[in-house]
C-alpha cells in the first residue's frame, strides 16, 4: 500500500508533461510502465510529491524507422518490440532480448526507456544499446539533447538526465555492415528473474567486435579492453582464452543472495565465448540475427 500522499497528474502532451517537470522537478517522478516505480513507492524507497503518467502521449508509443535510424518512443514495452516487424527486421537482438526480461505479465507493461531510466546494474536493455551505441533523446522546456548510452549510467540507480527532463525515446542508427549479435543472460530461472550477470556481443564481418555487459559492476559497461583483442582477428580458440581474462579485468562482481562472485566471473567467461560463436556463426549462416 502507498502511505504517502502525492498529485497524479496525466498530460495530453509532451508540452504538458514538460512544463510539469519542470515545476515540481525532483519531486515529482514520471510513469510509463510503472513496474518499477509503483513497488518502490509501495516500499516508501520513492517518495514524490507528483506523479507524471506519460501513457496517455500518443507519439510516445511510436517505433519507427526512418533514415536508417530506429527510434523508440518512451511508452513501448518490451513486449510491443516483441511483436514489432521493424524490429524483427533490423534489430532481431533487441526482439531476442525483450523475449529474456521478466515474465510475459512484466513485458506487457515495462518499457525499455523506464528499464534504462532504473539504471539497475542487471538492465536487461542495456549491454543491447551500448554496442549499438544508442542515443537517448531527453527533452527539457529549454533544450532537446541526445545523451549517449556510455555516458548514461553514472552510477548504480543513476544517470545523465536532468530533473526537469523527459526521455521522449531512444535512437538507433542501422549499421551499414554485415553483422549479427546475441545477448546471453544467466538468470536462475525462467521468467520474473533478473540477470545475475548478461553479456552482449555484436559481430561485423570485417572482424570488428563490441562487447559490453550488465549484472557484473556498478553500472552496465561497454568492455572496450576486450574489444580492442578482438578487432581485426580471426577467432581462434587462444584468441578467446586471451580476451576472457581481459573480460574478468572489466567486471567487478558481487556475491548476494542470487550468486556468488566467482560464480558470476566464471559463468561470464562461459557466456562470452558462447555469445561470441553464436553471433559469428550467424554472420556466416546469413542476415542479422
Amino acid at each position: 500500500m502507498i502511505t504517502k500522499d502525492f498529485e497524479y497528474f496525466k498530460p495530453k502532451d509532451m508540452i504538458e508533461a514538460i512544463n510539469l517537470l519542470s515545476k515540481f522537478g525532483e519531486k515529482s517522478r514520471v510513469l510509463a510502465g510503472g513496474t518499477d516505480l509503483v513497488v518502490q513507492m509501495k516500499e516508501n524507497i520513492e517518495t514524490p510529491d507528483a506523479v507524471i503518467d506519460i501513457k496517455g502521449i500518443k507519439n510516445l508509443h511510436e517505433i519507427l524507422f526512418e533514415d536508417n535510424t530506429l527510434v523508440i518512443g518512451a511508452c513501448v514495452t518490451f513486449s510491443e518490440l516483441i511483436e514489432s516487424e521493424i524490429i524483427k527486421k533490423y534489430f532481431p537482438l533487441i526482439k531476442n532480448m525483450s523475449k529474456k526480461v521478466a515474465s510475459i505479465g512484466i513485458r506487457n507493461r515495462a518499457t525499455i526507456v523506464g528499464n534504462i531510466c532504473s539504471a539497475v546494474p542487471s538492465a536487461d536493455s542495456a549491454p543491447i544499446l551500448l554496442v549499438y551505441d544508442a542515443d537517448i533523446i531527453a527533452k527539457s522546456s529549454s533544450i532537446e539533447r541526445t545523451i549517449s548510452i556510455t555516458d548514461w549510467f553514472t552510477g548504480p540507480k543513476e544517470t545523465g538526465l536532468h530533473d526537469d527532463e523527459l526521455v521522449t525515446g531512444i535512437a538507433i542508427r542501422f549499421p551499414e555492415k554485415k553483422h549479427s549479435g546475441c545477448y546471453e543472460k544467466l538468470g536462475r530461472y525462467s521468467g520474473e528473474d533478473l540477470a545475475q550477470a548478461g553479456v552482449c556481443i555484436l559481430a561485423f564481418e570485417d572482424l570488428i567486435y563490441k562487447v559490453a555487459f550488465c549484472a557484473v559492476g556498478p553500472v552496465p559497461k561497454r568492455a572496450f579492453s576486450v574489444e580492442e583483442i578482438l578487432n581485426g582477428k580471426e577467432i581462434s580458440d587462444d584468441l578467446i582464452e586471451e580476451a576472457k581474462q581481459h573480460l574478468l579485468k572489466e567486471i567487478s562482481p558481487i556475491s548476494d543472495i542470487r550468486a556468488t562472485e566467482e560464480y558470476r566471473a566464471h559463468m561470464m567467461g562461459v557466456m562470452f565465448e558462447r555469445g561470441l560463436k553464436k553471433a559469428i556463426s550467424q554472420i556466416h549462416g546469413g542476415g542479422n540475427v
